[in-house]
């Protein structure tokens, strides 16, 4: 991960940290705040592409920027296009490397769940409340 996102994850784990106190804030809960955007790695964006997708998706809608970008995981990984389609599905993309690492159900499951309505996630809500507030996004 690149410095600013070491910086963002570690701000996530302290505020997470903070926001449950000590007994909540297990081990696998402080792996899912720093490990939370790892798939963002996928597209070898950095900062200032980064910051244009995002305005971008928000301008004409992620699932209109998510089909202009077309399916990621084929072999033109490392067009412009597709890296716009991996930086989009980070979520997955990070959660899939997380569970291939080895790590604990809340760090994966939060990856993948962490731009989800509150509704829609599977970890603890008082858990996932913490992160998301940490995340502030």
């Amino acid at each position: 991960m690149s410095g600013p996102d070491r910086r963002h994850a570690v701000g996530v784990a302290r505020d997470t940290i903070r926001l449950l106190g000590g007994e909540r804030a297990q081990s696998d809960v402080i792996a899912a705040a720093l490990l939370h955007d790892v798939g963002k790695v996928e597209s070898s964006f950095g900062t200032f592409a980064r910051v244009g997708v995002t305005c971008a998706a928000l301008a004409v809608g992620r699932s209109r920027l998510l089909r202009w970008a077309g399916d990621p995981s084929g072999s033109g990984r490392s067009s412009r296009r597709a890296r716009v389609g991996l930086y989009l599905t980070h979520d997955r993309l990070g959660a899939a490397l997380l569970k291939g690492a080895g790590s604990q159900d809340v760090t994966v499951s939060w990856a993948a769940e962490h731009h989800l309505a509150p509704e829609m996630w599977t970890v603890d809500a008082t858990i996932g409340a913490a992160l998301k507030a940490a995340d502030g996004d």
